[in-house]
């Protein structure tokens, strides 16, 4: 199996998961960015469940026009691929400027996550 994201941003994530889980009312920046390289799909990834250690919590756009926040498995992303085979990546460049909430925010105005 792929492995979409480091273990720097897995502890990242379940800390942000736990703070979740717990019921903290958080606004973390997103820690990674997943993207299709040969479609418009993209993951800003903010939290992992705790529970499971494979669903995340972030916001979603799947390139129609109607980013939202959502969850998705780590263990599913890793078997799509888009139109031309080409398996999703993780943005080795990424580094988030705003919150989860301002992301979400700007990219349902937008159509498209930005930046």
């Amino acid at each position: 199996m792929k492995v979409l994201i480091t273990e720097e941003q897995r502890t990242q994530l379940l800390s942000n998961g736990h703070a979740r889980a717990a019921g903290e009312d958080i606004d973390p920046r997103p820690v990674v960015r997943m993207f299709t390289p040969d479609a418009h799909a993209t993951w800003l990834l903010a939290a992992l469940d705790p529970a499971d250690c494979d669903t995340a919590y972030g916001l979603i756009d799947l390139g129609i026009g109607m980013p939202d926040l959502g969850t998705v498995k780590l263990s599913e992303l890793t078997a799509i691929v888009g139109p031309r085979k080409q398996p999703i990546e993780r943005d080795l460049y990424f580094v988030a400027t705003r919150t989860l909430s301002e992301y979400t925010r700007l990219a349902q105005r937008n159509g498209s996550i930005i930046d």
